[in-house]
């Protein structure tokens, strides 16, 4: 034992933001849909047992910030960790505060499919989808 407190973790056994008496456990939330977490799951079949999906928002793009997405082999102890349906997600503090109350979905659509984020801190966004201005 490390000594070091566990990161903060929150199973979602229903799509969406949490439930109303569900526990915030001092931080707030992010959604993660079952169509992500099976896709997510799916993806990180190939990698690493200890892989993790990394969400993280990095200044550019052509609004001004964008979301990262990239695999981990760990956490931090002051990460948001996301658990459903065999996927975990993991959100670094700086880039929770820029994803407050937004949903992580998976869509499928004629042009490709995508991770999407329905962020409603985000006041504007580009075409494609990945930068945003807030």
């Amino acid at each position: 034992m490390s000594g070091e407190p566990d990161p903060i973790k929150i199973d979602q056994p229903q799509a969406g933001l949490p439930q109303a008496g569900q526990p915030q456990i001092g931080q707030p939330q992010v959604g993660l849909t079952e169509r992500a977490a099976k896709r997510i799951a799916e993806i990180l079949k190939d990698e690493p047992a200890s892989s993790v999906l990394r969400v993280a928002v990095t200044g550019g793009g052509c609004s001004g910030f964008q979301y990262d997405f990239c695999f981990d082999d760990s956490c931090s102890e002051d990460d948001l960790v996301i658990e459903r349906a065999g996927a975990t997600v993991v959100i670094d503090p700086v880039s929770l505060d820029f994803l407050k109350g937004a949903e992580i979905d998976f869509v499928e659509e004629m042009i490709g499919a995508a991770f999407k984020i329905k962020n409603p801190n985000a006041t504007a966004s580009c075409g494609c989808g990945t930068s945003f201005s807030v």
